[in-house]
């Protein structure tokens, strides 16, 4: 706005001064043309300057001047500037006179000159300023921008911490209103989920005790349907309540990985066994990688679990390298999941669990410093690829 600003008041000084020498130089032409038509009429003998027909006459001017009109142009004479006045004459022949134009087309350029450096200035004094203005903002709104990745990427200890919010006697301005409001949001945010991981912690860990005491009266039992019926119920149980505080452990994030050499192929066929499940496994090309076994065997376990309660067969296991795929062909991953990532307590279609096999396949693999994405098939099934 402050450059257009400056280009156009120039243009208007300089259209404005133009305008107004050209008017006194056309004017005093004028004068000196009356006063020759005047003299040429009376029979006296012409004033310099004042001449019929003379050759360096522009070409327009002198139409006009015969067809009967006066008018004015600004042309040159012998290299110099010069503003022309003509007028009709007896004969068909234009009276013309001429007025020095240099010391106006000097005070033109001069002007030019002088608008040019003036807005050069103004608008470079502009830039200057508006560039360390708008740097010192942008890089505030980018150091908040970084912290809000840092937040939606997991990082709830990461806070703006604008120095002009520390210090009320500062003006606050609205990048001071928007750090505020997300540190805000931060600290909040954080305070519900540790307050929802503790809880979930203090859930798991209260029910381990009477779960127990609860398993060993069931082995207690005498043998019959209803001691097996009991005894099953309270395995899940004690399945659900691990599984929650391993949940709450990977929430936490105090989980470290124990790193060691693993052969791939080899890895998914000792996962496959243990799950007691029909499952196929192709090694396409083995791979040797460095992880966690125990973990990575968590992570393809409950992948390979979750195909056979949720889909139907084959169940494939493919290895590619360091890239493990899962595929079953069912009825594919729900919408939600895809979009959003697995949910706890969270099924659809009648489908029996909780939802949090894939919770803990995705946490697990997070700690692992791998990457779990799940799709579904153009042909149908549900795809889980676990990228090492």
């Amino acid at each position: 706005m402050c450059c257009a600003l400056a280009a156009l008041l120039g243009i208007l000084v300089h259209v404005q001064v133009t305008n107004q020498t050209v008017g006194q130089a056309r004017d005093q032409a004028l004068q000196r043309l009356t006063e020759a038509t005047a003299a040429f009429e009376a029979g006296d003998p012409l004033r310099p300057g004042a001449r019929l027909d003379p050759p360096e006459l522009p070409g327009p001017l002198r139409t006009l001047a015969v067809a009967g009109d006066r008018g004015t142009m600004v042309g040159e004479r012998r290299g110099r500037p010069t503003m022309w006045a003509a007028g009709p004459a007896d004969g068909n022949r234009a009276l013309a006179v001429q007025v020095d134009y240099s010391q106006q087309a000097r005070t033109i350029e001069g002007l030019d000159r002088a608008i040019l450096w003036s807005s050069g200035l103004a608008i470079g004094a502009t830039l200057l300023v508006g560039a360390f203005a708008v740097t010192r903002v942008t890089r505030r709104l980018h150091a908040t921008a970084l912290v809000a990745r840092r937040i939606s990427a997991g990082d709830l200890d990461a806070r703006v911490d604008d120095p002009r919010t520390e210090d009320p006697s500062r003006p606050q301005d609205e990048v001071a209103a928007v750090a505020v409001a997300l540190d805000t949001m931060a600290s909040s945010l954080q305070s519900k989920l540790l307050a929802e991981q503790r809880f979930t912690a203090d859930v798991a860990h209260e029910l381990r005790t009477p779960l127990t005491g609860l398993h060993a009266a069931a082995e207690l039992l005498p043998p019959g349907r209803p001691t097996e019926l009991v005894r099953d119920r309270v395995a899940a149980l004690r399945t659900l309540t691990e599984d929650l505080l391993e949940i709450s452990r990977l929430e936490t994030g105090r989980e470290r990985v124990e790193p060691d050499v693993e052969r791939l192929g080899a890895l998914a066929e000792r996962v496959v066994r243990a799950s007691g499940t029909d499952t196929e496994v192709v090694v396409v090309r083995d791979a040797v990688v460095e992880t966690d076994r125990r973990r990575l065997e968590r992570v393809l376990g409950n992948l390979v679990a979750n195909a056979h309660r949720h889909g139907r067969g084959p169940v494939r296991l493919t290895v590619v390298g360091p890239v493990v795929t899962v595929r079953d062909h069912g009825d594919g991953y729900p919408e939600y999941l895809l979009a959003h990532g697995p949910q706890r307590f969270r099924t659809e279609g009648g489908a029996k669990g909780h939802g949090l096999g894939l919770t803990i396949a995705l946490g697990q693999a997070e700690v692992l410093g791998a990457r779990l994405s799940f799709a579904n098939a153009v042909d149908g099934g549900a795809v889980a690829v676990l990228r090492l």
